[in-house]
């Protein structure tokens, strides 16, 4: 009913009654003839309670609730990062780290995380066949919109891969060869990175000594290692009996069929057996690894010196290895706090005042976190408007069967309008006929 009311509804409904009208058992409520006051003002108005409720029903028709929810945490997390946490330091503090700043290395800085970047996409080309490389651009762009959803929902490094082996998959890459290709890079580069750690802390625990917070990033590091040698070892040395095994697992879970699994893991043998005896290639991705990890590293080491401080270069690398091997813990997105708390404690215990390490970690993860959500989200949107030659003629090919079918319909009924005009057509010219 409250979608027919307008404004001379409710005037009408305002307007005094006579007394002869109303008669003895009529009444007027006392809603009807108060003001806004009475009744609660605008709150109360039908008509605003409905566009509100319009309202709320198009923002989540086109925003599934599960995408409000994690945006409004992100946007909390942000305020208490970029608002909350530099108070800690002090205003007067804060206040003059800021008007040191450099901006000409806040820009190095930049540009040496998005060479981290392109370091990180020809990471995952390197272990890619040759048949199956996408394109570095187009690859790139499927890192970004990999490493967006990664650094959304918690547990990410478990969602982002499975984005991008649907991408990658729908570039044209083989399945097999995209699954390999993200398990490739996603333990070897934590592999390179435990290794960049260990040594780091090798040189640095002579001069700085023991943290307890190496205790835990040493556990951590030795399941990721643990876990990386058992899989080659599953994969080149027991591979039937593993394979055994995962057919049996396989076969307790609907909808899965046991062989097809089974087939797969003996293909990812076959490449990763492939990749151990190509020398080059194992070498190339290990460079890229490296790379990856020294130049995110170094961007890091340029913030915080725009601020002012340079660390010393084994303090850097245990203080940024400690904080990536503890961000693999599925505790936020891609280390969202920990990696931040991790790494501004580090620093001042590698003798960084609080303001600058604050300040430097701050500016280094707007880049090498925030900065990949929407410029990801761009990368994704571009690999919908422009997809891979085979896949464009997959959906044209697709759209054609579907407005044949649409039109056949059409069709029949044409040709048989014509057959049927054309048999009235030739009853009327017979002879002895006559037209109406």
């Amino acid at each position: 009913m409250s979608a027919h009311l307008s404004p001379d509804t409710f005037s009408d409904l305002a307007a005094p009654v006579p007394e002869e009208a109303a008669g003895p058992e009529r009444t007027v409520p006392a809603e009807a003839t108060a003001g806004p006051e009475a009744t609660g003002g605008p709150a109360g108005d039908p008509l605003s309670e409905q566009a509100g409720a319009l309202r709320r029903r198009g923002l989540r028709r086109f925003l599934p609730a599960p995408v409000v929810h994690v945006g409004r945490l992100l946007v909390l997390a942000l305020v208490v990062e970029y608002l909350v946490v530099p108070q800690i330091a002090g205003t007067r503090d804060a206040f003059h780290t800021l008007l040191d700043v450099d901006p000409v290395l806040l820009l190095a800085g930049v540009a040496l995380e998005a060479a981290s970047l392109l370091a990180y996409t020809m990471t995952t080309r390197s272990v890619l066949p040759a048949g199956s490389d996408p394109g570095f651009f187009r690859l790139l762009r499927i890192q970004l919109a990999t490493l967006s959803v990664s650094h959304c929902v918690p547990g990410g490094s478990a969602a982002g891969p499975g984005l991008g082996y649907r991408l990658l998959s729908a570039a044209g890459v083989d399945r097999t060869d995209a699954g390999f290709a993200l398990a490739t890079q996603a333990l070897g580069s934590a592999l390179v990175l435990n290794v960049v750690f260990w040594v780091a802390l090798v040189v640095s625990i002579p001069v700085w000594g023991v943290s307890p917070l190496y205790l835990g990033a040493a556990a951590v590091g030795v399941v990721l290692v643990g876990l990386f040698v058992g899989l080659v070892l599953a994969f080149t040395r027991g591979a039937e009996r593993a394979g055994l095994v995962i057919y049996r697992v396989a076969d307790r879970l609907p909808l899965v069929d046991p062989e097809v699994v089974r087939n797969h893991f003996f293909a990812l043998g076959v490449r990763m057996t492939e990749l151990g005896r190509d020398r080059r290639s194992l070498a190339r991705a290990t460079a890229w690894a490296v790379a990856n990890w020294l130049l995110d590293a170094a961007s890091l080491e340029v913030f915080v010196g725009a601020f002012g401080h340079w660390v010393n270069p084994d303090g850097l690398l245990v203080s940024y290895g400690l904080a990536n091997v503890l961000a693999a813990l599925p505790v936020s997105p891609a280390g969202l706090g920990v990696v931040e708390a991790t790494l501004t404690t580090a620093m001042v215990g590698f003798h960084t005042t609080r303001a600058i390490a604050l300040f430097g970690v701050i500016s280094y993860r707007l880049v090498n976190f925030w900065a990949p959500i929407p410029v990801g989200g761009a990368a994704y949107f571009s690999l919908q408007v422009d997809p891979a030659p085979g896949v464009a003629a997959r959906r044209w090919a697709r759209v054609k069967r579907r407005v044949a079918h649409a039109a056949a319909p059409l069709a029949r009924g044409r040709r048989g309008g014509g057959r049927l005009t054309t048999t009235m057509g030739a009853m009327t010219s017979r002879p002895g006929t006559r037209r109406p």
